[in-house]
């Protein structure tokens, strides 16, 4: 197997060199450093990464070496993984509901001091174990108007209108400072979406007579996958800069969002082997137990390309049902994939914008597990549509 994170030019050069019988992760700092600069200078406040989306070290280290210094963790280890290789980056608690274990560890350990809260019995943890005040960050989850998104995440956390109202005047009463955080969804394809949430927050601000110190607007960011072409990042950043303006903040408050897929999901593709064909089915090394599964949960299509290194590869493509490795009849992509007609065992495919919610949501079923990393210097794999327009914009 391979060392972990040896370097190559290209994803054609690593599989010339290495013939590898395993997954591969090619990961490229250089895309990952050009997402975290463009949400960087085109947001309008603080960029927190989530880590949950990806927390290989190369790649936050990619996104620190880029200017990124504030990381959305959900738990306890996730804390520990930023606070031990990035002392003087903030960790902020961004998970609604948390293990009293959990918070005092992160506040007596690893001096966190944002939370957030959807619900009273929560607040009453922070106050018990923190006891509140002292400069410490308490924001209310707000649910907000659903729009088209992968993930509909209102539907787990957050509290209404009349509910954020009372839990932010308690939130200022027990002495933390207040604020306002929502989630439009992952892969949300409509900036109208932030327009309405902020509107929203708006409201609870004036029902409230409360001024925030903090705004969250968390993630939703999207990216283009095959027949799935959202809108450009500044399409999005421009719905919150209107938002934000159309309603009253404090000067001081401090505007914050958690990108995770937008920022990390074209910095790595994935590398698995064809081990077998039959007809019109491939069965390869990895599959929805694994990196793949957002195909699976959430109906994801990811770009992809066979690698035959110095032979010829037939033009012609057909769909083909792709099965993962393990011994069970559920492991198959929910689509099927054209691919080369001529496509046989031992072939590699390389499938692009792997870097979400792929090695972070892998399982050890049945004994497969990807765990090789590369790092390469070629250009993402786009979808077609998008690498087209790419090649015409550089005309």
């Amino acid at each position: 197997m391979a060392p972990k994170h040896s370097h190559f030019a290209s994803v054609d050069e690593m599989v010339a060199r290495l013939q590898p019988g395993y997954p591969v992760y090619c990961l490229r700092p250089h895309e990952l450093e050009r997402t975290a600069r463009a949400y960087l200078d085109q947001f309008p406040g603080r960029v927190l990464y989530a880590v949950k989306c990806n927390p290989h070290i190369e790649v936050l280290k990619a996104f620190y070496r880029a200017g990124i210094r504030h990381f959305d963790t959900a738990s306890l280890a996730e804390i520990a993984l930023i606070r031990e290789n990035f002392p003087h980056a903030d960790c902020y608690f961004m998970h609604p509901v948390k293990a009293r274990s959990a918070i005092l560890s992160a506040h007596e350990v690893f001096s966190v001091d944002h939370y957030v809260i959807d619900h009273e019995a929560e607040l009453e943890k922070l106050v018990d174990v923190t006891g509140g005040g002292d400069g410490q960050v308490c924001l209310v989850r707000l649910v907000t108007p659903q729009y088209d998104a992968l993930f509909k995440l209102s539907e787990k956390f957050g509290t209404d209108a009349a509910g954020a109202v009372d839990l932010l005047r308690k939130v200022e009463k027990a002495g933390f400072q207040p604020g306002l955080a929502f989630h439009v969804g992952s892969q949300c394809r409509s900036p109208q979406a932030f327009r309405d949430a902020i509107a929203l927050v708006g409201e609870v601000l004036v029902e409230s007579g409360v001024p925030i110190h903090y705004l969250d607007v968390g993630g939703g960011f999207p990216v283009p996958y095959v027949d799935d072409e959202p809108e450009p990042l500044d399409a999005y950043i421009a719905a919150i800069r209107e938002g934000v303006q159309a309603i009253k903040l404090r000067g001081d408050c401090v505007l914050m969002c958690e990108p995770g897929r937008g920022m990390v999901a074209s910095g790595m593709s994935l590398v698995v082997q064809v081990q077998l064909r039959k007809e019109g089915a491939v069965y390869i090394n990895d599959g929805v137990y694994h990196s793949l599964s957002e195909t699976l949960t959430a109906g994801v299509k990811l770009p992809m390309r066979l690698i035959r290194p110095n032979r010829a590869i037939a033009r012609e493509t057909q769909p083909f049902s792709v099965y993962g490795p393990t011994c069970d009849c559920t492991d198959v992509l929910p689509y099927k994939v054209d691919l080369p007609a001529d496509i046989r065992e031992g072939d590699w495919i390389e499938v692009g914008q792997a870097g979400a919610y792929s090695n972070s949501m892998t399982t050890q079923f049945n004994g497969f597990f990807p765990e090789t990393y590369v790092s390469v210097d070629d250009p993402p794999l786009l979808p077609e549509t998008v690498r087209v327009a790419a090649a015409e914009g550089a005309a």
